[in-house]
């Protein structure tokens, strides 16, 4: 009775509003969802369906259904594909919808595919009654100057939930500890300061007031809790500019291209190792 009363007054405008109330159902891909995302999403009532694919698998290896779906999965496989977990975790392929090779490129088709014939995705990840998760990029694995390893992209997921949080770039690969470059939420800083009596005369200045800071600081570690402390963002520098395609930072899918923000922003990282 709850449920109807709040699908009536509040679910139906909020979908209105965004312009899918006549929606069935609504396929995603391309990035990892954090689950408090998708829980809220399933819980109003559209059907956001996760999917799992590469081009080489001619698209969807696995997907979730309107009524069948595990909060963090990427669904169960689809006909005619055959999945199989390799070493380090791999998520391997084989099946009707999967390429065979490169077109006359044979070293890249000898490195992508195991020797009896299994495709390599790149993607690490598990079966659970039924239904693939995915962990990380293996190749993304950032290791620090330490010898830990760190999933940086579950550690993004993480943080991006966060409404002040816009983008966010983890940085750790062969550095003491983990760092971050943030796109904020212009806005609601905007909001934040005016409410709060703090004066600027331009972004750059706002992002680099103490205050300011200090959200970011509480906000970011509230959710980064359940973290090891060698998982943990331990600095970070707000930016005044999102990161862009124009400038080579994401791809036309929009992923960031990290080796293109190490050189734009390096001073920005080398600051935040110094002593």
């Amino acid at each position: 009775m709850k449920y109807k009363l709040y699908d009536k007054s509040v679910y139906t405008l909020l979908k209105k509003t965004i312009g899918i109330e006549r929606g069935s159902f609504f396929p995603t891909a391309g990035a990892a969802i954090p689950n408090a995302v998708e829980e809220f999403v399933h819980s109003v009532g559209i059907n956001m369906i996760a999917g799992y694919g590469l081009t080489e698998s001619t698209a969807t290896v696995s997907c979730q259904w309107k009524d069948d779906y595990d909060i963090g999965s990427v669904g169960k496989l689809m006909p005619n594909v055959q999945v199989k977990i390799g070493e380090n975790d791999e998520v391997l392929l084989k099946g009707e919808t999967i390429t065979k090779g490169y077109y006359k490129k044979p070293e890249a088709t000898k490195n992508t595919f195991t020797e009896d014939g299994w495709l390599r995705t790149g993607d690490s990840g598990y079966f659970k009654d039924g239904n693939l998760y995915l962990k990380e990029r293996i190749k993304d694995l950032f290791k620090t100057s330490n010898g830990k390893y760190i999933a940086p992209q579950a550690i993004e997921s993480k943080i991006v939930v966060d409404r002040y949080v816009d983008q966010i770039a983890v940085i750790a690969d062969q550095r003491k500890f983990v760092s971050a470059l943030i796109i904020p939420e212009y806005k609601l800083v905007e909001e934040y300061a005016k409410s709060n009596g703090i004066g600027y005369s331009s972004m750059e200045e706002l992002l680099n007031n103490p205050k300011i800071i200090e959200l970011f600081t509480k906000r970011i570690d509230a959710l980064q809790t359940e973290f090891a402390s060698y998982e943990k963002i331990k600095r970070f520098t707000l930016l005044a500019n999102p990161f862009s395609m124009e400038r080579g930072e994401l791809t036309n899918t929009l992923k960031i291209k990290r080796n293109v923000l190490y050189t734009n922003y390096s001073k920005e990282i080398d600051k935040m190792y110094e002593c």
